[in-house]
Parts: structure tokens; sequence; C-alpha cells
């Protein structure tokens, strides 16, 4: 059976045409199900842009309000009740979607999967984890990237047992690394909350390699970097501005620099391949981990290649039941608490 996948067809910053074509795009090369939610009227017009759509595993369901960016999250959830976030995230609670996937904001997206899902027992606060290329050609996730920004060091340590199964089951290492990040490798290094969190994830069963710097998003030296969210938001937008910059840079090189045609056909082709290994869209979004439900948010800028991969992370997600393993391994760590929430 196919995985059925709620989409906000209302999110993006363009929407709902990156939404239709990452849709379409998805449910022709995934083994996915998708539900557009939004205004039907409006998505129906879209979708009549695309006639090959009708023969895809596509269906529409009805929304009539839209939570905008410019709208407060908590005075947005509370008076959209039929908005297309808050619709789609029931559709995953009533089990009739495996996931739901949204470009719209973010602050909302957050507050309502938290109110419409709950939480894991186990979990505190739920967190955002990004997804970073490396050097090595692997992959790097960074938690939290927004979704909390004042943590304690509780917070921390259930950010990184969540972030390691994650890992180890969207990536396929057994025994993923996991850092803190900080102002440096040594434990004496950071500021109360790091010290304090240091010593909790170092009594974890979890490769915990201790202190790792910001340098090592990168260089493939660590698997799931562990912060709060105002440091790990700070981190996530410093990297994608600095990825714009090479991007732009080295395209305006190449175009100052070319002389020959078949020099021109090599360097576009190496370009092509680099952009494409720092393009952010082919990681498909950032999922809210601890919520009881799959939960994937992405840029408000995404286009339709973004959307597309998303559809596909939501649907792995799903498939590799991480949920269930970060209730059990939160559990196992602390089994009081756990049985109190």
């Amino acid at each position: 059976m196919p995985s059925v996948i709620a989409l906000d067809a209302m999110g993006s910053d363009r929407k709902p045409k990156p939404e239709i074509e990452g849709a379409i795009q998805a449910a022709r090369h995934y083994d996915v199900r998708v539900l557009l939610v939004g205004p039907e009227e409006t998505l129906r017009k879209e979708l009549a842009r695309h006639p090959n759509a009708s023969e895809l595993p596509i269906e529409i369901v009805h929304a009539s309000e839209v939570i905008t960016m410019e709208d407060k999250a908590v005075q947005a959830v509370r008076a959209k009740r039929d908005s297309s976030i808050r619709v789609g995230l029931r559709l995953v609670r009533d089990r009739r979607a495996a996931g739901f996937v949204t470009a719209g904001n973010t602050g909302a997206a957050m507050a309502t999967a938290k109110m419409v899902l709950g939480a894991i027992p186990g979990v505190d606060r739920p967190a955002l984890a990004a997804v970073f290329p490396t050097i090595q050609g692997t992959a790097a996730a960074l938690l939290d990237v927004g979704a909390n920004v004042d943590c304690t060091p509780r917070n921390l340590e259930q950010f990184a047992v969540m972030g390691e199964i994650y890992y180890r089951a969207m990536f396929g290492t057994e025994r993923p690394r996991v850092g803190l990040l900080s102002i440096g490798e040594e434990e004496s290094k950071g500021n109360d909350l790091t010290k304090e969190a240091m010593q909790l994830l170092k009594q974890l069963r979890l490769n915990f390699i201790g202190n790792v710097e910001g340098r090592d998003l990168y260089n493939g030296a660590v698997d799931v970097i562990v912060a709060d969210g105002f440091v790990g938001n700070v981190a996530l937008k410093i990297s994608e501005g600095v990825a714009s910059l090479v991007r732009y840079t080295l395209k305006e090189s190449l175009k100052a620099t070319m002389t020959r045609q078949v020099g021109y056909l090599l360097s576009r082709s190496a370009f092509a391949d680099f952009k494409k290994r720092l393009d952010h869209t082919e990681y498909g979004g950032a999922p809210l981990l601890g919520v009881k439900g799959v939960c994937l948010i992405t840029h408000g800028s995404s286009n339709a290649n973004a959307i597309k991969n998303a559809i596909r992370v939501a649907a792995e997600f799903a498939e590799h039941q991480i949920n269930g393993e970060i209730e059990k391994e939160l559990a196992a760590i602390r089994p009081a608490v756990a049985a109190s929430v």
C-alpha cells in the first residue's frame, strides 16, 4: 500500500504552484498518495494546468482558511480552526494520512502539531531537525533549529536521543556520532547550558563524542549535532547564506573566466554537480521530532523539488516508525518521567 501524505497546498511564498508541482512529481516518482489540503476551488484550478495530474494518486481535501507568514502563530492557531495546517494535521491524527508536510508559517505549524497531535510520552519539547551535506559526501543532522529558543539541559538530552534515532533510521548508520555544539572541544568550554547538558549526555547509551564546533557541521566528523533552538537556528541561517554566496560567487567566476566552449561545458557540468550537493531542497525539510505523528516543515521559499523531497522524507519517516523508537528510548532513560506524562 502506498503511503498517504497530507500536503499543505497553501503554505509557500508562491502557493499553490510549487506545492501542486511537487505533489505531481512525488506521485510520479514515489509510492505515495498525496492529499492536497486547501481551498478546493483554488487547488482544482491549479491542478487543471497539469492535464496528466488526473491520472495520478492525488486528491483534494478542502480547508477554507489559510495561515499566512504574517499571522501571529498563537492567534492564528486559535482563530483559524479550518486552516490548511490544522486540517492536514487532523488527517494525521485521525490516521487518514501517515504524515503531513507544510512550507507555511513555522510557528503556527509547530503550535498546531503540538496541540492536534500531542507530544510523545517523555518529550518535554519537540525539536526541529535540519540535514546538512558534509565534505565526506555524508549528511549531518542539527537539532533544534528553531522550535525552542530557550532550553534546559534535559531538553538537550532529549534532543540527543531523538536526533540519534532519527539519523539511525533515515541514514542507516548503526552508531551515529552525537556531538554537543559549543565554542570549543574541551569539556570546560561553553555556557552553563552546554556544561550541564554535557554531564547528562555522557551518561546516555549513545556514541557521544563530546563538544563539537560550528565547522564540524560540514566536515563529517559528527553525525548528529545538538543545540538549543536559538543557536541552532542562527547556525542554519548562516549556513544557508554562505551556501548561496558560494554558489553565486563560483557561478560569476566561471562566467568571467570561460574562454573556450569545451571548457565552458565541462565547468558548467561541474558547477551543476556542485550546486546539487549544496542544494537544501534535496533534503526535503525539517521533521518536528517528538510529536505523535509525522510533521515535516520546509522553507517558505520551497520550490517543487523541495516539496517533492519533503513528501518522500515524510513517507520514509512514517515507514521507519521513528516515533515508536523515540518513545521507547526515552522511557528507558527516564521511566518515571515517561510514565507520568
